[in-house]
């Protein structure tokens, strides 16, 4: 994968900088990022400028870019550009998890509080929308955006392990060893994932659709490389887990009858009737013995864990406000392609 078309001052900066090899990056890229900061919190999750150039920090510390020096991915200064950019980041999503009251919530309570974060969400009916009206081309769009996450699928989670222990640490690893196929690389979730894309006809490179997907969705990825490269971050990313793995099994059935109406066989539709199977059994591990257990041990972590999971909450409905908004106005919900765009 290479470095993807900048969007901004503060990706254009970075692309030529990144292209060279590791030096202290010139004080006019910290200005831009400084000045992103000012911005409207709300705003941060659809700036194209800061989501893609956090998307490019986060992305050096897991596979990076043929045409990056992977020496860039600890040089301080590009650490602190990231870090103010993460601060807007950061601003956007408790903007838009205001309105979770997670204060008074005691350790002991936690799995219920999940439950009941999720029962009182009423997010954009996408999948109800794929199951019943999308048309092939809408659901491969569907996928393109999901192909961001996916073939990378469970990677981000993976940062807690080292980071936390005991009981917690067992159940996360039970949930991570099914997502990676329990050692068979044929049935690694990112893999099933590559095969539904080649069903439809997608690309299924790495990083393919990156040139192609808004920040809302680049915002996806980033709430979770955020949680995961930062131990301060560790409850709300386990918190981001649970709710992934609670949220799972009803949208995949949906997803995969999708498919299935529009007459995919069960060789595309694998990945999605898997995670029906799976992450009903998940749903229950991450609720108690991942974030149940995990508050016990860490009294103070309570609202940070449901803050986590506010902001997949959060961040996924944005994602899927765009899609519906883009299909009921009868455009593409892909970005053009930047050799379309210069032909």
């Amino acid at each position: 994968m290479y470095l993807p078309q900048p969007r901004g001052p503060i990706s254009t900066a970075l692309a030529i900088a990144l292209t060279r090899s590791p030096h202290a990056l010139p004080a006019t890229v910290l200005d831009h990022a400084r000045s992103a900061v000012d911005g409207a919190p709300r705003a941060g999750l659809s700036d194209e400028d800061l989501q893609l150039s956090l998307w490019i920090c986060y992305e050096l510390s897991y596979r990076g870019f043929d045409d990056v020096d992977d020496a860039w991915e600890s040089d301080l200064s590009l650490l602190g550009v990231r870090a103010t950019l993460e601060t807007r980041l950061v601003a956007a999503l408790q903007d838009a998890t205001a309105t979770h009251d997670t204060r008074k919530v005691g350790p002991a309570d936690i799995p219920a509080a999940l439950t009941a974060l999720i029962d009182a969400d009423e997010g954009p009916p996408l999948a109800l929308y794929l199951q019943r009206q999308a048309t092939t081309e809408q659901f491969a769009e569907f996928v393109a955006h999901r192909s961001i996450y996916h073939l990378k699928e469970a990677d981000p989670h993976s940062w807690a392990i080292p980071r936390i222990g005991g009981r917690a640490k067992a159940a996360l690893v039970e949930i991570q060893a099914d997502e990676y196929g329990g050692g068979r690389v044929e049935r690694m979730h990112s893999e099933l994932f590559r095969t539904t894309m080649r069903g439809l006809g997608l690309d299924d490179t790495y990083g393919a659709y990156l040139d192609q997907v808004p920040a809302v969705t680049l915002g996806v990825s980033n709430t979770m490389s955020l949680f995961g490269l930062h131990r301060r971050w560790t409850p709300a990313l386990l918190g981001h887990l649970a709710v992934f793995e609670m949220t799972s099994s009803l949208p995949n059935r949906r997803y995969g009858n999708g498919l299935r109406r529009l007459g995919y066989d069960a060789t595309t539709t694998h990945f999605y009737d898997e995670h029906v199977e799976a992450d009903a059994v998940h749903e229950q591990i991450a609720a108690h013995d991942l974030c149940g257990s995990y508050a016990i041990d860490h009294p103070h972590t309570a609202e940070d864990i449901l803050f986590g999971a506010a902001c997949a909450l959060a961040v996924d409905n944005a994602m899927a406000l765009h899609l519906l908004h883009r299909w009921d106005t009868g455009d593409s919900a892909l970005l053009a392609r930047p050799d379309a765009a210069a032909a």
